[in-house]
């Protein structure tokens, strides 16, 4: 869109792009007073200054934001838009308190996403949502849902509209009221790009009421998908459960097998017959081992006796019965006797020899 604005001195031309003036709640015409805000760029082509248009609205206006802005100042000082005094939004709430009118737009889109999401009870309380009379009847659906039936969540907002039809919402007693709710409290006013003051001193806020709706309850598929998921873990989780329980139970019964009377004494009876083989093979190693030392002894006490001796051709010499060692012990003339293995020689000594 592309438009002059002129006053009795100047003009100043300017662009409103549809991504800013998609939302704009009236049609201008040549001739209406308007207040516009947004950017200066220049106009490179024609070298000359041109106002990038961000937001549009009669000149009527004006006076409305300006009452908007200094409460929302005075408000913002006191703390009431503070994150601290925010309440949590129930996570399954059972039922839900809607302030707005019972014939708009905004609690028919306010049920149908909440029977599709997940159904609750839904409690609705009549009131105007435009014009001087709208402030006081939500306040005293507030102060109802908080003092005569209680419920977990409440809902206040209508559609969308221009500033003059959601101007109620700024009211300052209605903001004090929603403050000191009990109830956790959605402020769904308007569109996407529409603010009050219940907006910032609610507990949360929704673009639209259908955004409200989606905000106070979840999905119900996606709690589905979750209850999916803590059963297959659940079912996991036993059989993982019994499954030791089984190994510990299989474990304790053969430990009870290895100790029963009958296991025992076949155990006993097994390392008294290993003993036994062990005692049997050991004596018979000492047996045949003992023999075969015996047998060599023999052998070699056999070669060492006297007699196997004489028969290799060695012969020992006796005097007066007594096996002679040296000639210290013989004289001339002493008679002896020579020993061979096949008989004796009786001789005497003639002669000594060193």
């Amino acid at each position: 869109m592309y438009f002059s604005l002129k006053d009795e001195k100047s003009t100043l031309r300017c662009v409103f792009f549809k991504s800013h003036n998609l939302y704009l709640n009236f049609k201008p015409k040549n001739g209406d007073k308007v207040i516009c805000s947004g950017k200066i760029s220049v106009y490179e082509k024609g070298g000359s200054y041109q106002l990038n248009v961000s937001r549009m609205m009669p000149s009527g206006i004006g006076e409305l934001q300006l009452k908007f802005e200094a409460l929302k100042e005075k408000l913002e000082q006191e703390g009431l838009f503070d994150e601290e005094h925010k309440k949590e939004l129930p996570e399954f709430p059972e039922s839900i308190g809607v302030v707005t009118s019972a014939t708009g737009a905004a609690i028919q889109d306010i049920r149908n996403v909440l029977s599709r999401r997940f159904p609750v009870n839904i409690y609705l309380f009549p009131a105007t949502v435009q014009g001087d009379a709208a402030p006081p009847q939500i306040i005293k659906g507030i102060k109802y849902f908080n003092e005569e039936f209680p419920v977990d969540l409440l809902i206040i907002g209508r559609g969308g509209g221009s500033q003059e039809d959601l101007f109620c919402f700024n009211d300052e007693e209605l903001a004090r009221t929603i403050f000191t709710s009990q109830i956790p409290v959605i402020s769904a006013v308007g569109h996407e790009i529409d603010f009050t003051i219940s907006d910032f001193v609610a507990d949360m806020r929704a673009p639209t009421p259908s955004a409200a709706a989606e905000l106070a309850v979840p999905d119900r598929q996606d709690i589905q998908g979750q209850i999916k998921g803590y059963l297959n873990r659940m079912k996991y989780a036993t059989q993982e459960y019994f499954f030791s329980r089984k190994m510990e139970l299989q474990e304790m019964e053969s430990t009870i097998n290895a100790h029963h009377p009958q296991k025992i004494l076949e155990n006993m009876h097994s390392r008294l017959n290993s003993a036994v083989l062990k005692m049997n093979y050991n004596v018979n190693t000492k047996v045949v081992s003992a023999r075969n030392e015996l047998d060599l002894l023999s052998i070699e006490l056999r070669e060492l006796s006297p007699q196997a001796a004489l028969k290799r051709g060695y012969s020992f010499i006796v005097k007066e019965r007594k096996l002679l060692h040296s000639i210290q012990n013989v004289k001339k003339g002493d008679e002896l006797e020579v020993v061979l293995s096949d008989g004796k020689l009786k001789t005497e000594v003639k002669e000594i020899e060193k």
